[in-house]
């Protein structure tokens, strides 16, 4: 059968890495010496090219990230999504519609030149100017316009309230430029974060160097090498020889436990925010019933799911908001594996078994990546217990996301990164108001209790009600189930013993690289 075949070459290919992994010492020995840890400088396998290191056109996740270590925004956030300042010293909200930054004093741009209101204006004014056409001007749409009164205050004005508003200026999302930047600033970025722009080499690396001037704290590594290497196998050779210091959830959990058997190389583990999920088209004739979705739901071990396919790097999930948000609600309808309460609910929608024990078909479309197809397959021997014959569809990410934008699936295999940090995400993916391409409601989940509080949930600037209402709406999207949330993926990074206990962001980002501090006593005791 197909899917047993899928399952076969998967398998084959692990026990393929495993032996390549395994019997690589001999290679290794023989034909090269494991390279001495410089402490001074990092070499950071990465999976693929970031696209463009423009702060005000960047989208991907590896342009993003590396935006966060050479660009500063007015707001930082920490781990409990809380923000504080970065450039801004403080800021004021006079009104719903008026917030006033006061700048820190003394921050260099990294050629010299001191940052001042004028490069925040010139920023966001670049953005919101439809002729630049840059994709994050509609994260801004709510901005009337900016003012710079003097060079330590910018002032926005906004056209209606937007509590969200203040999650979009972090540096990873809003990064500040020099004013009148040139057309050809993407080719050598100046910002004023931790890490300075030295050079791109398009599909091989990306070197950073410290920036000796940063306004905080100067971090300990002088140079940084983001080496890109697409393949998995390739980034688990190369950390096991010594020809790189470290990784970030690059790897199939399969191959972490035996690269953590060196005892040059460590993991740090931390839990995650970047959600998977199942999407599930709330026009289809049989998933647009709720009785359906929760019978899928208890037909559905995740737990199995995290602990055999996932090796515990992952958190089961309830809902879209992390737990560990401030607005994360945890009383919620849980829908722990239960087999025979999944099928009494088909049996009394009326889905019975027929002569082959099976009640309907359904179509799952996955990536072609190969955990997603693993975690397909389990889903299949999963649900055949309650009746339910799944077919599997692997398409190519780019193919997979248009079908999910234009409604043509019935359940989809995918992931958000970083989007499901802010309340603002529920009207985005939920909201009747947000079909495609206006939004992210890919199911087209209609709901008109839903759609009124994430009105309210939108200007409501008091964090104490707007926490309310965020509770009702998990609360809702628990029971009505739009999406089958699966878990949060953690954090995970194979690296150099030398580095110690790292710093890891829920969010995946790169900041833990400011605070690098390699150990000089690891260094001396992997060298013995």
């Amino acid at each position: 059968m197909p899917h047993q075949d899928n399952r076969l070459r998967s398998l084959c290919r692990i026990l393929c890495v495993l032996c390549a992994l395994c019997g690589a010492s001999f290679f290794l020995s023989a034909c090269s010496r494991f390279r001495e840890f410089d402490p001074s400088s990092l070499t950071f396998l990465i999976e693929a090219n970031p696209v463009n290191l423009d702060p005000r056109f960047a989208t991907d996740g590896f342009s993003q990230r590396l935006d966060g270590l050479i660009f500063s925004g007015l707001l930082a956030r920490d781990s409990q999504m809380n923000l504080h300042g970065d450039l801004a010293d403080s800021w004021d909200t006079p009104d719903p519609l008026t917030y006033v930054f006061h700048l820190k004093s003394g921050v260099l741009f990294h050629d010299g030149r001191p940052l001042t209101s004028a490069d925040v204006k010139s920023t966001f004014d670049f953005i919101l100017n439809p002729a630049n056409k840059s994709p994050k001007r509609g994260a801004f749409r709510m901005v009337m316009r900016i003012d710079a009164p003097d060079p330590r205050t910018a002032i926005f004005h906004l056209k209606e309230p937007y509590a969200s508003f203040l999650w979009n200026l972090i540096p990873s999302a809003a990064g500040i430029v020099p004013a009148n930047a040139a057309a050809t600033f993407s080719r050598h970025p100046i910002g004023t974060g931790p890490f300075r722009f030295v050079s791109q080499a398009q599909d091989d690396e990306v070197l950073l160097a410290r920036n000796a001037n940063y306004f905080a704290a100067a971090p300990s590594i002088e140079n940084i090498r983001f080496r890109i290497v697409p393949d998995a196998v390739v980034r688990a050779l190369e950390l096991r020889k010594g020809s790189a210091d470290l990784e970030m959830s690059s790897l199939s959990p399969d191959l972490i436990p035996v690269l953590i058997r060196r005892p040059s190389l460590s993991m740090t583990q931390r839990p995650g925010t970047n959600f998977a999920y199942l999407g599930i088209n709330m026009e289809d004739p049989l998933l647009s019933h709720r009785e359906i979705r929760q019978a899928l739901a208890f037909a559905t071990d995740r737990d199995a799911l995290v602990r055999y396919l996932l090796h515990g790097q992952a958190r089961v999930a309830s809902g879209i908001l992390p737990p560990n948000h401030w607005a994360h609600e945890a009383n919620v309808t849980q829908y722990s594996v239960d087999i025979a309460r999944s099928e009494q609910i088909l049996d009394a929608a009326g889905h019975r078994r027929g002569a082959n024990g099976i009640r309907f078909r359904l179509t799952l479309k996955t990536s072609t990546e190969e955990q997603a197809r693993l975690i397909g397959a389990a889903l299949q021997e999963q649900w055949r217990k309650v009746g339910i014959d799944l077919e599997l569809r692997p398409l190519e990410l780019a193919t997979l996301l248009s079908d999910s934008v234009r409604g043509n699936f019935q359940l989809t295999f995918l992931r958000w990164v970083g989007a499901n940090n802010d309340p603002d995400v529920f009207e985005f993916v939920f909201s009747s108001k947000r079909f495609p391409p206006d939004g992210a409601n890919r199911g087209h989940y209609r709901n008109p209790r839903l759609d009124a509080l994430t009105d309210q949930i939108r200007v409501e600037m008091d964090r104490e009600k707007r926490k309310f209402l965020c509770s009702e709406v998990q609360k809702i999207l628990a029971d009505d189930l739009p999406y089958l949330p699966l878990w949060f993926t953690d954090v995970v990074s194979v690296h150099r013993r030398e580095l110690g206990d790292l710093q890891l962001s829920p969010t995946g980002d790169y900041d833990f690289l400011t605070t690098i501090k390699p150990s000089p006593e690891l260094h001396a005791a992997n060298r013995h």
